[in-house]
């Protein structure tokens, strides 16, 4: 892009371009003989100079190639330097925020109380305070630090308000330092350990301090190196350890079903009940309830979604779909009513409830958001004109014709005499749903003053073109999405199962028979869901995994065709692990030294058994001592007892006993 296109025949003269002539003559001359001013031309290749003079101006396209290359170069550079920090800006702000994302629990919290903090003085100093003045009232309520406030302040200067949250949270990271261990070593353990033969750790690291010792490598302890081996990908220590077959069975089995033969922007916000009967998938009958937003500003209805009552997780979707679709708003207003005045959604903004226990899922998205929310009288048609459009629909919506005989009238005393006749099923109701908001929302003719006979598509679609409108990040995007916690990992493939569905992706295999949080929209279960750690730490998103007609022959090869690459990338990973063969493990343990020799006993040991006695040494009389002869008599002795007694042998411990 060129910050500048249109140049008069002075103008290019003073530029002194390659290929043109430098005086004013001369280009009139050029512009002259090649008829740049022709007819078809006007307001494309020239136009009649605006400001004092006159005069004509000439496109840059009209010039020679050398020419037009000279202007592209030198208006380009301003253009693209704005380019460039624009850029910049918005990737510093999603690496922020998935730097946010990534934190656990505790630091988001300590995050979100700098917040409200720093929106406190927000607030005195839009009354009219001093900001010395309020930072000191803030500090002495809250009991902080007069430092620390404008310590966070310096943090969030320039920083839009929607974007403080993750330039809040805490950055220390704790301890990163690791231990040194010798490469050789390392290649060493893993080449040991990373085998089908299973040996246990402790003894390969027993193995290793051997080796260590007579290599004279650099060792850690061992509880380190057990935590570097477990840090391993759970999918390598599985196939280098237990196979390719429980590899394969790590990756999520493929589902035959045997029954599938066959081939099939200020807004503000409100509930409205439906004054039609409609049949839910589990058979019950029940009016529905629907959670819509509306856009102030044209009238537009920009999201809804329909439930069996007004409850938080249907205005947390609604909100969610206005935001993915079309951006984050301002201000909203809302009723104060349960629903809407949840800390999950509004927490940090005073209403009427007090909740006492944290609900499960996240709490202040909409102050998390930057959003303001004003609260409103319920039935109040002035502070609320998304009331009005409900208005509407009670009259064009509930009595459309495929809603025949399931209309229930707008007041008990007000039934169709076919009251109760009819209950149309859900899946039409939607469907219908969807075709007159659309309807009611391209209907021509509003007499709005903004609107002026336009529907409110074009009047919002006028406006939104031209409006500074905040666009949420994929990790903003998932804060409305409802949690379900303690979900469990599958021990064998990794996948999850979530209200009869299958999810799964690589990541996961990490976390096998762990608890986690899952992310996701009741209403499109078979989109991604999102995982998340029970402390609040980001770690993917995982795809469903539906189940396939069990003769379905393409299906089966596509999922034989994953599988090989997921087993061609392990085995891949795990032969780069291994850069020693275990013979080579083998031939750098220490050889053995031989073993010492057995020391010499001198003592004489009785043996019981019934074996054939010793024959006793006979020593002549100028050998044997007063001892030896009482030892010889009393040996005699026993070997001549009875029967009953002990049978006795001697035998000679050491030769060298009988000198």
């Amino acid at each position: 892009m060129l910050t500048r296109e249109w140049f008069s025949a002075s103008e290019l003269a003073a530029m002194a371009l390659p290929s043109l002539p430098n005086t004013t003559r001369g280009i009139m001359l050029l512009a002259e003989r090649g008829d740049w001013q022709r007819d078809e031309w006007r307001n494309t290749r020239w136009r009649t100079r605006k400001g004092h003079g006159g005069g004509v101006e000439y496109h840059y396209l009209l010039l020679p190639m050398v020419a037009q290359v000279a202007i592209t170069m030198q208006f380009s550079r301003v253009a693209e330097a704005q380019e460039r920090a624009v850029a910049k800006r918005q990737l510093t702000q999603a690496e922020m925020w998935r730097f946010f994302d990534g934190l656990a629990e505790p630091k988001k919290a300590k995050a979100g109380k700098k917040l409200e903090v720093l929106d406190a003085v927000a607030a005195l100093r839009r009354g009219g305070m001093g900001k010395v003045v309020a930072m000191q009232q803030v500090a002495a309520h809250c009991g902080t630090k007069l430092s620390s406030l404008y310590a966070w302040e310096r943090c969030v200067d320039g920083i839009d308000r929607h974007d403080w949250l993750p330039y809040l949270a805490p950055r220390h990271a704790g301890r990163s330092a690791s231990v040194e261990c010798s490469d050789a070593a390392w290649d060493f353990l893993k080449s040991d350990f990373l085998r089908p033969e299973r040996p246990d750790f402790e003894a390969c690291f027993r193995r290793l301090e051997r080796a260590a010792k007579e290599h004279g490598w650099t060792l850690p302890s061992r509880r380190t190196l057990a935590r570097r081996i477990d840090a391993l990908p759970q999918e390598l220590r599985v196939f280098a350890r237990d196979g390719a077959d429980a590899l394969k069975r790590m990756f999520p089995a493929q589902q035959r079903d045997r029954g599938v033969f066959h081939a099939l922007e200020a807004v503000n916000a409100d509930g409205h009940k439906w004054d039609v009967f409609v049949r839910w998938p589990d058979g019950t009958v029940g009016r529905p309830m629907m959670v819509a937003f509306q856009d102030l500003y044209s009238g537009k209805m920009l999201s809804w979604r329909i439930d069996r009552s007004e409850n938080k997780e249907a205005v947390r979707l609604a909100f969610g779909d206005l935001v993915e679709q079309f951006g984050i708003p301002d201000l909203c207003w809302l009723d104060n009513g349960r629903s809407f005045a949840s800390k999950w959604l509004t927490g940090g903004t005073p209403n009427r409830y007090r909740f006492k226990v944290r609900d499960d899922d996240p709490v202040g998205i909409l102050t998390q958001l930057g959003v303001e929310v004003h609260w409103t009288t319920p039935y109040a048609g002035q502070s609320k004109p998304i009331e009005r459009a409900f208005g509407d629909f009670a009259g064009d919506v509930a009595k459309h014709p495929r809603f025949a005989g399931a209309y229930t009238g707008n007041d008990p005393l007000a039934k169709p005499a076919n009251y109760g006749s009819k209950a149309v099923p859900l899946d039409m109701f939607l469907e219908v749903l969807e075709q007159e908001i659309a309807a009611h929302n391209a209907r021509a003719g509003r007499r709005a003053a903004v609107c002026a006979g336009r529907s409110f598509d074009e009047t919002f679609a006028a406006s939104y073109q031209t409006a500074p409108i905040r666009k949420a990040t994929a990790e903003q995007r998932r804060l409305w999405l409802l949690a379900a916690e303690g979900i469990s990992v599958g021990r064998t493939d990794g996948a999850i199962m979530l209200l009869n569905n299958r999810y799964w992706s690589e990541f996961l295999l990490q976390h096998r028979g762990q608890k986690v949080t899952v992310r996701f929209d009741p209403q499109r279960l078979h989109t991604d869901v999102y995982v998340y750690r029970l402390d609040g730490a980001f770690l993917g998103a995982a795809a469903c995994v539906h189940a396939v007609g069990f003769a379905d022959v393409e299906k089966a090869r596509e999922h034989a065709q994953e599988r090989g690459r997921f087993m061609k990338a392990t085995r891949a990973a795990a032969k780069a692990e291994r850069k020693l063969s275990i013979a080579e493990v083998a031939a750098l343990l220490p050889t053995p030294e031989d073993p010492p020799p057995a020391p010499a006993t001198r003592v004489v040991r009785l043996v019981h058994g019934a074996g054939a006695l010793q024959p006793i040494p006979q020593l002549n009389e100028e050998e044997e001592s007063e001892g030896e002869r009482r030892m010889l008599q009393a040996l005699s002795q026993m070997r001549t007892a009875g029967p009953g007694g002990p049978h006795l042998r001697i035998v000679e411990e050491d030769a060298e006993a009988a000198d």
